[in-house]
């Protein structure tokens, strides 16, 4: 993991698709209240289906729980292509192979590098459902092989936000003539 990784994919032929299909799920209009973030506490590569795999248990919690009133975000995408020296093992093996002679691999999936203190997946819910999104965030983490921490925060609302809603409610206000 130290050095660049293989990412061209021009010049890879035949590598398969990242199984992670969806990066955001839930209502991505809504406002919501409460942050979640699930963090690395180490530098690792998580495959495509272990990023797979958190998402979709992170989101069956949400799911069940708070049907559509969330919203998710998986944020690495896997751009490392993983290659694999196929060996034959058995007897007389040595005969139909060369060993370690043009052993350049085969393309057999894809890995996203994840740096301390990334945030892997985020979520967002209304006061009161914190827990549910702490216990989200903790059945996802079960499923990557790397330890993380759960962050809850609360959300600041923004100062351009504000100072929208106050403009909208200013021109809500009736305008009075004086004579």
């Amino acid at each position: 993991m130290k050095n660049r990784a293989y990412t061209r994919k021009e010049y890879a032929r035949g590598f398969p698709p990242p199984k992670i299909v969806k990066f955001t799920m839930g209502d991505t209009k809504a406002t919501f209240e409460i942050e979640g973030q699930l963090i690395s506490t180490e530098r690792a590569q998580i495959r495509h289906s272990a990023l797979e795999a958190a998402r979709i248990a992170t989101n069956r919690i949400l799911i069940d729980k708070l049907i559509n009133d969330y919203y998710m975000v998986v944020h690495p995408y896997p751009h490392v292509i993983l290659r694999e020296n196929k060996m034959i093992f058995g007897a007389h093996a040595d005969r139909l192979q060369q060993g370690m002679r043009r052993s350049f691999g085969t393309a057999i999936g894809t890995a996203a590098k994840v740096e301390v203190g990334q945030t892997i997946i985020t979520v967002r819910v209304k006061a009161g459902h914190e827990e549910t999104a702490k216990e989200s965030l903790k059945r996802g983490s079960a499923k990557l092989p790397i330890p993380c921490k759960i962050v809850i925060s609360k959300i600041e609302a923004s100062p351009d936000v504000t100072k929208m809603q106050s403009d909208v409610t200013e021109k809500e206000q009736p305008e009075t003539e004086t004579a």
